[in-house]
């Protein structure tokens, strides 16, 4: 769970989770690359991905001088069991709710 905490923690920030989600569109990209669809500065987008990698969430690949990012699927599988695991949950959740709105459809 310790995991999960730090994952979700990182997804948080909007800019962490705009980055994975660019990273899952487009695969594998040069940092430059990455940081140029965001209006930040180069320092806070190296922030932003040490968070993502000290998360599990993404992988570095050093080439020369150059680093590029790529989600690490592993920790995308992870997210998804999770959600899938609590689906049942949430189903059966909501069901009751439609079952009591039911029962008073004025709200009264």
């Amino acid at each position: 769970m310790a995991d999960l905490t730090r994952t979700f923690a990182a997804l948080s920030d909007p800019t962490r989770l705009s980055m994975v989600e660019r990273l899952i569109e487009h695969g594998e990209l040069p940092a430059g690359d990455l940081a140029a669809a965001f209006t930040i500065s180069a320092p806070a987008v190296s922030r932003h991905l040490k968070v993502l990698r000290e998360a599990g969430l993404v992988d570095q690949r050093i080439a020369g001088t150059h680093r590029f990012y790529a989600v690490r699927r592993e920790a995308m599988k992870q997210i998804a069991d999770w959600t899938l695991d609590r689906r049942a949950f949430w189903s059966g959740s909501l069901d009751r709710l439609d079952s009591l709105l039911a029962l008073d459809p004025e709200g009264d």
